[in-house]
């Protein structure tokens, strides 16, 4: 296992700046998941800290060691790929031990390493066959096998998944989070769904242009997103916005008109002016289901989403829709009026910056999902 540090690496294609100074520090051991959207600058990060990809300037620290401009087999490093990057005309067993080879280790331990690999992602049978006999998820798992040899201090997945159907991502995922338990290695993980962020990851690092937006663990960023772009990134179904003004803001509090009606009475972390244009966040399981008549708004059912466990409802707002979460199984009818209230402390206020100004919610809410 190792720490990664990066000091204020920056990093630039030309005039193109793609990532401005940056630092990070990832602790020993962590499961780290770099998120964003395509084009946000993390599979270009994670190929900085391969060694694949120089940095145009700062540090980069493996265990307080400077391995800015060291070669990537002198990093102690092993990355798996989006595309598998497998030797067709290998079989299952020397694809995941060649790297081994290359190394110039001894026969007995690449078997003994080949074997407990194979053993932990349940190859053992397709060792003699070849990449193309094997299905997608099968392909992936040779990759990560081949990884895991080295026994890296940092292991680095770049959108492992993504080629992959989702009945597959689903189980590789579950295969991953099994490993990382398993595995005596830093782990980090790109990807740009969010859902493998939530379900792998010890710690998220939100990324938006090149820049770090939020870090934290899953339920912090979830629970306490620290700018609109990360609490409409991070959760699925995605936080509702409602528009608004600050009609009143005194004794760390805030009286917020939203543009739908209603008045909510917000706690303030930071000061806003009255007058101030904002923006209200909910998340769908939050908005709770009320009669009409004690409700602070009411709006038809758009469209109405039966899941089994959970209904959704799309509530038209003469704008974007407001999305409702609702585990209780409730039987709506499209067009029928539903009514809603916003529990305050499930109420997230952003400024016109997209910067949060509204102090943590509660820990938890009574029937929230």
């Amino acid at each position: 296992m190792a720490t990664l540090t990066l000091d204020r690496i920056t990093k630039r294609f030309g005039a193109l700046t793609v990532i401005p100074e940056l630092s990070l520090t990832i602790p020993d051991g962590a499961f780290c998941v770099l998120v964003g959207p395509s084009g946000c600058g993390k599979s270009t990060l994670l190929r900085i800290i391969a060694g694949l990809e120089p940095m145009s300037s700062g540090r980069l620290l493996i265990d307080g060691v400077d391995m800015s401009g060291a070669e990537p087999p002198e990093r102690g490093v092993a990355m798996v790929f989006q595309s598998y990057a497998l030797y067709p005309h290998m079989t299952v067993g020397r694809n995941i031990g060649f790297g081994l080879e290359i190394a110039r280790t001894a026969r007995a331990d690449i078997v003994d390493r080949v074997g407990r690999a194979a053993e932990k992602l349940k190859l053992g049978a397709y060792l003699s066959r070849k990449p193309r006999e094997l299905s997608g998820g099968q392909r992936q798992r040779v990759a990560i096998g081949r990884a895991m040899t080295r026994k890296p201090k940092l292991f680095l997945l770049d959108e492992p998944l993504s080629n992959l159907d989702a009945a597959l991502r689903v189980g590789m995922r579950v295969e991953i989070a099994r490993l990382k338990a398993e595995l005596a290695s830093t782990m980090i993980y790109v990807t740009h769904d969010q859902v493998e962020a939530m379900t792998l990851a010890d710690m998220i690092v939100v990324m938006n242009g090149g820049r770090i937006e939020q870090v934290g663990a899953p339920l912090d960023l979830y629970e306490r997103p620290e700018s609109l772009f990360v609490a409409g990134f991070i959760g699925s179904p995605a936080m509702n916005f409602l528009p608004g003004r600050v009609v009143v803001a005194r004794d760390g509090r805030a009286t917020v008109a939203l543009d739908l009606g209603p008045r909510i009475d917000v706690a303030l972390s930071r000061p806003v002016d009255a007058g101030a244009a904002v923006t209200l966040g909910i998340r769908p399981e939050h908005v709770q289901l009320v009669a009409p008549e004690a409700a602070v708004w009411r709006g038809p059912a758009a469209v109405v989403e039966m899941l089994g466990s959970d209904t959704f409802l799309h509530l038209s707002t003469g704008g974007d829709n407001l999305l409702v979460r609702d585990s209780k199984g409730r039987r709506a009818r499209r067009g029928e009026e539903i009514g809603v209230a916003f529990p305050a402390d499930a109420c997230h206020l952003f400024d016109a910056a997209g910067v949060r100004v509204s102090r943590d919610r509660a820990p938890a809410l009574e029937g929230a999902a």
